[in-house]
C-alpha cells in the first residue's frame, strides 16, 4: 500500500508489513551490515519531520538494519520517538530554546555548519532550524568530523544554556555531538563487499538503493535510471534529459545526496550560479558536486544571454570569469525539462531540443553536453516502481560516488575496443565521461569483463549521438559523424545508433545539410557499414506486399503495435494458426484478444477468418486460463473471426509463431508478450493504444511457411 498520502496515525505508517526477504536482500544486510535500510520505511517518517530522505534512511540504518520482524518495529519504534523529541521543527525554535533554557540541557537534531573564527582562532557553530549562531566548538569534533566545515552536517547535539558573566561570549554551548550523516566512508570495504555481487545482482542493488523495485525495469530501463547518478561521481559531467511529465526526472537530484541541488531553470542568476562581483563570493558551482535545473524547457522562461555564455565557457572549460578573475569549479550540471510532443512528430518537424527556450538552442551550448538521455523511455512513476526491499542508506551511497570523482575511467575501453569512426574530440569525451560514470557505479573497481564494458560503451555513445544528430538539425556547419567501435580481438565493426534512428527510419535524418560538406565527408572517409535502420526500413513499415524480413523490437522504446507488426502479413489469411505455450496469465491472454481485435478488422464485412490457438495448460491457473480462452470463444461467436483453442501438452513445445493460409509463418521470440507492464484504467492510453507502451526487445523472422 502506497503510505505516501496517509495520515501520519494511521496504523499502516505506525506498523508497515513487513517485506518478503529475498536472497538478494539477505546478501546486502550480510555485506553491508548497518549501511542498508528497508526502503519502503521511509515514506511513513517523512509525514511527520521534515527531514532530508538521507537523515531519515541514516536513522533507519542504525535501527533498522535487519530483517527479524520484532527487531524491525522495535528499531521503527526508536526512530520515531528520536524525530519526535528531539528534532526542531523553524516554526518551534523559540520553543525549544525555552526549553533548553529551563531543564539547563537537551538534545536536539540539527544541522550544524561550522566557520574558523579567524581573529579568535576558535570554530563556531551555526543551528541552521534552531537558529542560534557563534556557538563556539570543540577543536576535536571538527577534526573527527571535518564535513562540519564543507556544507555542513546533520547531528544529534547535546546543547547547554548557561549565561556568562562575559557579555560577549555564547550562553549556548555544545556538550555532546553525533552525526546523523555519513561523516566517513571506507572505500576499500566497499569494494571488497562489491566483490560478492554479480554484476546482475549489483546492478539491482543500486536500482534498489535508488528506490526502484528492479524486477519492474528491463535492462536497459535500469541503464537508463542508474545513468542519473553519474553527475554525482564524474566531474564536470554535463547531461539534458528531456521526457513526459510524471517520470521521475528530478527526484534523484532532489533528495538522493547532500551534495547535490535541485533549482528551477529560471530561478537561477549569473552572481548566485558563477560569481558575486560586488562580494567576489562564489556561487553555487563552488559548493555542490552536481546542480539540476528543473523545469528547464520551455518558451516563455526570460533566460539572460550573459548567464548562458558563461557557461558555455565553464562547460567546457572547468573555468568561468565575469571580467574581474579566472575562477574554476568541479560541479556537474544537469538540465532537466518535459516534451509535450511525441518523439516521432520531434523527429518529423523539428528536433529534440525544441522544447528549450530560444536562447539555449545554440549548437555551442548544446555541443557541450556530454549526453542527452531520452526521458520518454522511462515509464510514469506509479506505486508498484517503488521497492519495499533493501538497498544503500542514500547518504552512504553518496558518499562513496562523491570519493569515485576521483577516479578515472575514461579509457578503460580501450583494452578492448577502438573507436574506427572519425569522432570530434567533444563527441569522444562525451561518450568517455558517460562510460566512466557507468563504470564507477556499477564496476567502482574498474574490473569489468570486455562484454560488460562494451554493454556501457555502446549505451554512452548513443546518448552522445543523440545531441551530434540533432545538433546537425539546428547547425548545417557541423559536420556529419558516424559513431562506429570495432572489438580489438577481431570481431566486426558496430555501428551505434540510437532506437529512435531504428523505429521512424524515415525521420531520422537531418533536414538539411550543405551539399559541399557532404561531398568532402564522402570523399574523406571510408564507407561505413550499413545501418540497421536502412537494413530494416521496408521490414517496419506496413507495405501493401509483405516480404521476407527480419526485425528486431528495440528494448524501451514506443511506437510498436500488432498493426505495425503483422498487418501486412494477416492481411488476406482466412485460416491462421497462433502457437505459443504462454497464454496463462490475464495480461497474456489481453495481448491475445488484442491480436484477434487486429485480425478482426482485417478481414472484410461479409467474410470470416478462423483462428486457431494452440498453447499449454497451467497448472496453477488451469481453471482461470480456460475460462478466460472460452470467454474470448463467446466473444467472438458470430464475428468476422471464429476463434478456438487447444492444449499441447508436449513438454518439448516451445516455440512461438504465427501460421497463416496465405504462406506466411511468423516466428516471434516472446510470443505476443513484447510490452512491458503499465498502467491500467479507463483514462489509460497504454491501454488504449499498444503504441503508447514501453516494449521489450523483441525479435520477429517473416519466412514462407514452406521455406
Amino acid at each position: 500500500m502506497n503510505t505516501e498520502n496517509l495520515p501520519a496515525d494511521t496504523p499502516e505508517t505506525l506498523n508497515p508489513p513487513p517485506a518478503q526477504t529475498s536472497a538478494l536482500d539477505q546478501k546486502i544486510l550480510l555485506n553491508f551490515p548497518g549501511l542498508v535500510v528497508r526502503k519502503d520505511l521511509t515514506n511513513g517518517l517523512k509525514q511527520n519531520a521534515v527531514v532530508p530522505t538521507y537523515v531519515l534512511e541514516y536513522l533507519l540504518g542504525q535501527h533498522c538494519a535487519t530483517d527479524d520482524a520484532e527487531v524491525l518495529k522495535s528499531g521503527l519504534d526508536s526512530v520515531k520517538r528520536i524525530l519526535a523529541k528531539h528534532y526542531v521543527h523553524r516554526n518551534q525554535s523559540e520553543l525549544v530554546k525555552s526549553t533548553i533554557k529551563e531543564r539547563g540541557r537537551h538534545k536536539v537534531i540539527d544541522k550544524l555548519t561550522v566557520e574558523l573564527n579567524e581573529k579568535g582562532g576558535f570554530y563556531e557553530t551555526e543551528f541552521t532550524n534552531l537558529g542560534i549562531k557563534r556557538v563556539p566548538i570543540s577543536d576535536d569534533f571538527v577534526r573527527r568530523h571535518p564535513k562540519l566545515l564543507v556544507g555542513g552536517i546533520w547531528c544529534i547535539v547535546d546543547v547547554t544554556y548557561e549565561v556568562s558573566e562575559d557579555p560577549k561570549s555564547s550562553p549556548w554551548q555544545i556538550d555532546s555531538l553525533k552525526p546523523i550523516q555519513v561523516s566517513s566512508v571506507d572505500l576499500e570495504a566497499f569494494m571488497k563487499a562489491r566483490t560478492a555481487f554479480t554484476s546482475e545482482e549489483w546492478v539491482d542493488v543500486m536500482m534498489q538503493s535508488m528506490g526502484f523495485n528492479p524486477e519492474m525495469f528491463t535492462r536497459r530501463a535500469k541503464l537508463l535510471t542508474l545513468a542519473r547518478l553519474i553527475p554525482y561521481c564524474e566531474r564536470n559531467y554535463n547531461m539534458l534529459e528531456l521526457g513526459p511529465k510524471g517520470t521521475g526526472k528530478s527526484h534523484i537530484y532532489a533528495e538522493f545526496s547532500p551534495h547535490g541541488i535541485l533549482i528551477s531553470g529560471s530561478e537561477v542568476t549569473t552572481p548566485k550560479l558563477f560569481v558575486s562581483n560586488a562580494s567576489g563570493k562564489i556561487g553555487l558551482v563552488g559548493y555542490w558536486d552536481c546542480i539540476c535545473f528543473d523545469e528547464f524547457a520551455g518558451k516563455d522562461k526570460k533566460v539572460d544571454k550573459a548567464l548562458v555564455d558563461i557557461m558555455k565557457n565553464y562547460m567546457a572549460n572547468r573555468s568561468f570569469s565575469r571580467g574581474i578573475e579566472q575562477l574554476s569549479a568541479e560541479a556537474s550540471i544537469v538540465f532537466m525539462g518535459n516534451t509535450k510532443k511525441s518523439v516521432a512528430y520531434m523527429l518529423k518537424h523539428s528536433h529534440f531540443f525544441d522544447p528549450l527556450p530560444d536562447k539555449y538552442i545554440d549548437s555551442a551550448f548544446l555541443d557541450r553536453l556530454h549526453a542527452f538521455s531520452p526521458g520518454w523511455e522511462v515509464a510514469p512513476i506509479r506505486h508498484e516502481l517503488f521497492t519495499g526491499g533493501y538497498g544503500f542508506i542514500v547518504d552512504y551511497i553518496a558518499e562513496v560516488l562523491k570519493h569515485l570523482r576521483t577516479e578515472d575511467f575514461t579509457g578503460a575501453y580501450k583494452k578492448h575496443f577502438e573507436i574506427v569512426s572519425e569522432v570530434s574530440t567533444r563527441d569522444q569525451t562525451g561518450f568517455e565521461k558517460t562510460f566512466s560514470g557507468l563504470m564507477k557505479i556499477l564496476y567502482p573497481d574498474g574490473q569489468a569483463s570486455p562484454q560488460e564494458m562494451e554493454e556501457l560503451l555502446s549505451f554512452a555513445m548513443e546518448a552522445r549521438r543523440r545531441v551530434r544528430e540533432h545538433i546537425l538539425r539546428i547547425d548545417d556547419t557541423f559536420k556529419r559523424h558516424d559513431f562506429i567501435y570495432r572489438p580489438l580481438d577481431g570481431g566486426p565493426r558496430v555501428t551505434v545508433l540510437t532506437p529512435e534512428e531504428i523505429q521512424y527510419p524515415t525521420f531520422a535524418n537531418p533536414k538539411s545539410k550543405p551539399a559541399d560538406s557532404a561531398q568532402e565527408e564522402t570523399e574523406s572517409q571510408e564507407p561505413a557499414p550499413e545501418a540497421p535502420a536502412a537494413q530494416e526500413q521496408e521490414a517496419l513499415a506496413i507495405a501493401p506486399e509483405p516480404k521476407t524480413s527480419h526485425i528486431v523490437v528495440p528494448e524501451n522504446t514506443k511506437g510498436w503495435s500488432y498493426r505495425r507488426l503483422f498487418a501486412s502479413h494477416l492481411k488476406g489469411a482466412r485460416k491462421i494458426t497462433i502457437s505459443d505455450p504462454y497464454i496463462r496469465l490475464f495480461f497474456q491472454a489481453r495481448n491475445l484478444m488484442e491480436l484477434l481485435q487486429l485480425i478482426h478488422d482485417l478481414v472484410p464485412e461479409g467474410d470470416e477468418a478462423e483462428v486457431h490457438l494452440i498453447t499449454q495448460s497451467d497448472p496453477e491457473s488451469c481453471v482461470k486460463q480456460e475460462e478466460n480462452l472460452n470467454q474470448m470463444v463467446e466473444a467472438f461467436d458470430g464475428s468476422r473471426v471464429a476463434f478456438s483453442w487447444t492444449f499441447d501438452h508436449n513438454p518439448n513445445f516451445h516455440a512461438r509463431s504465427i501460421t497463416t493460409d496465405t504462406g506466411w509463418k511468423i516466428l516471434i521470440d516472446r510470443g505476443l508478450d513484447m510490452f512491458q507492464k503499465f498502467e491500467t484504467g479507463p483514462f489509460s492510453l497504454e491501454q488504449a493504444l499498444q503504441d503508447a507502451r514501453l516494449t521489450r526487445r523483441t525479435e520477429i523472422t517473416f519466412i514462407r511457411a514452406n521455406d
